[in-house]
């Protein structure tokens, strides 16, 4: 007969506790005769031994440092190994020793980060025989996540940022560096863009800057109809400008007014902008007025003008 479940104990009760509403307590199973190997025991691998350098955050000549292999809910959690394949209980004096010296300053670089409170320090050492010690950040002001829960709050809570979990990162890595050993965490990068040369901008250049600078551009293109750029910039300039193509006095629409009125009149039309137009159209006008003057003239005298209205005068080789 299965033993009953004991009652549900008071630190259930306590703000610290992540869970509420019913819960149940598991039934506890029978022990084993023997415990399995833990990763470095018997023919199992050491992860330790097999990680390289570059894993890892800061590493010296006996100790490293690594973190996750993603941001977790806690502002900083970093895991503290010796290089040798050692446990607890098996350190020489010379690394005991290192051990304590190591705890206290990878606990005061981690809380000298921004919005730190405490570190908790934690050692279990079940899944793996290589030395591991961790190191959990409580956040500053958090007070439900005092105690013995912080493990559990880190993987309920939400992830920080991955900018802000690698500067915290090249943070702790470069306090410890300047005890000795190398830092291979690096902060992160800028988020920036160069120009391409350090001359001035062509005016097509210049045009095409503010749909560069408009990320949102991109994402509103795929819920409209594709046109030619070319097209909806002209459109745009014409909007802007409070007028559209057929209202605008364009060349373009110039062109086609001149058309339209010389095949209509049969004569060319003179660009308004040409000076030198209007100086021959006024010409032509003085022309026709000295013509008609001519004509009037010729009836008089009897001359008779030519097809371009000059009269025809009477002289050696002329024609009767």
């Amino acid at each position: 007969m299965q033993d009953t479940p004991p009652s549900v104990p008071d630190f259930t009760q306590w703000p610290s506790f992540p869970f509420e509403g019913d819960i149940r307590v598991k039934q506890l199973d029978d022990p084993v005769p023997v415990e399995p190997p833990r990763r470095g025991e018997a023919d199992r691998e050491c992860t330790a031994c097999n990680a390289p350098d570059e894993a890892y955050i800061w590493v010296g000549e006996r100790w490293r440092v690594r973190t996750m292999d993603r941001p977790t809910g806690l502002p900083m959690v970093l895991i503290l190994e010796s290089r040798s394949h050692l446990d607890l209980g098996d350190l020489p004096n010379l690394l005991a020793a290192e051990l304590g010296v190591m705890t206290v300053r990878l606990e005061r670089a981690i809380r000298s980060l921004d919005g730190v409170a405490r570190v908790h320090v934690n050692r279990w050492g079940d899944g793996s025989a290589h030395l591991h010690m961790w190191f959990l950040a409580r956040p500053y002001g958090r007070l439900q996540l005092r105690g013995t829960f912080l493990s559990l709050w880190d993987s309920i809570l939400p992830p920080i940022s991955e900018e802000r979990w690698r500067e915290n990162l090249a943070m702790v890595a470069a306090w410890l560096a300047e005890f000795g050993g190398r830092p291979l965490a690096e902060p992160p990068r800028i988020q920036w863009q160069a120009p391409s040369s350090l001359s001035s901008p062509s005016s097509e250049s210049a045009a095409e800057e503010p749909e560069e600078e408009a990320a949102s551009v991109i994402e509103a293109a795929d819920e409209i109809p594709e046109s030619d750029p070319a097209e909806a910039v002209e459109t745009v300039g014409d909007t802007e400008n409070g007028s559209t193509t057929d209202d605008d006095p364009s060349d373009d629409g110039r062109a086609r007014a001149e058309e339209d009125a010389e095949d209509a009149s049969g004569e060319d039309v003179p660009d308004p902008d040409d000076r030198g137009g209007r100086a021959r159209h006024d010409e032509s006008a003085s022309e026709d007025a000295n013509t008609s003057a001519e004509r009037a003239t010729g009836e008089d005298d009897g001359t008779t003008p030519n097809a371009v209205g000059r009269p025809t005068a009477s002289g050696p080789g002329s024609a009767g």
